[in-house]
């Protein structure tokens, strides 16, 4: 792995749930790089707490401007609100749920059309109904998954229902990245969301939804590059 020419802090978000356990794969590699990384667990079964609530505790987490931001999935939202709050060096996005300002988690899946989306693709690739092992789980190691059984959580409805309160995303280094066999957020939906949203065009990688359990080394050499 190419260390990068000064070391950074990474401050790593968690998907719907909440778990910094996501990311157990990952810290090790950007800490063995030379760097400091601190992955937030956010309150994902608590039915009291929403957006601001997640976006107070990530920012709490960033004490210098001298921070990466990498968000996964439902941890867009959060990444927004949290670079509304205090400053980052960059942002990384990673099969995530980006949105626009004022819009909830709950009202992306119709505004995007994530759902119609998932579904096509399914029908392409033969893998039919939704089922969390099937969409989540089809290319982690198996030894992997069953250590994240004890981890997961649910995801309360408050954060669906809460506001994403920012007016513009950030005027700094953002990348978009995808997991080219993320059977969740397809590709190609990926890739029309950014280019519709952020104007970008994703950084595709080997792996499925949940990448950085079943690809870490990619996801840790492509989070460094140019930081």
């Amino acid at each position: 792995m190419t260390r990068p020419p000064r070391s950074a802090k990474f401050v790593l978000l968690p998907g719907a749930g909440g778990s910094a356990w996501y990311w157990s794969l990952v810290v090790p590699l950007l800490e063995s790089a030379g760097h400091e990384a601190i992955a937030v667990n956010l309150p994902g079964p608590d039915p009291a707490a929403g957006l601001p609530h997640y976006a107070s505790l990530a920012a709490a987490a960033i004490d210098t401007d001298d921070v990466v931001l990498v968000a996964q999935s439902l941890g867009g939202f959060t990444a927004a609100m949290t670079c509304a709050r205090v400053p980052v060096r960059s942002l990384v996005l990673l099969n995530a749920m980006i949105p626009v300002p004022g819009e909830t988690p709950g009202e992306w899946w119709g505004a995007t059309g994530a759902v119609t989306a998932r579904e096509e693709a399914a029908a392409v690739g033969g893998y039919g109904e939704f089922d969390g092992a099937v969409y989540f789980l089809h290319d982690v190691p198996p030894g992997v998954a069953a250590a994240g059984e004890a981890h997961q959580q649910a995801e309360a409805d408050a954060v669906f229902e809460s506001t994403c309160e920012f007016d513009a995303w950030p005027d700094i280094p953002l990348r978009v990245v995808a997991g080219a066999d993320d059977r969740f957020f397809p590709v190609e939906f990926q890739r029309r969301i950014a280019n519709e949203r952020l104007g970008l065009e994703p950084e595709v990688i080997p792996g499925g939804h949940l990448v950085a359990l079943s690809q870490p080394e990619a996801v840790a050499e492509l989070i460094l590059r140019d930081t």
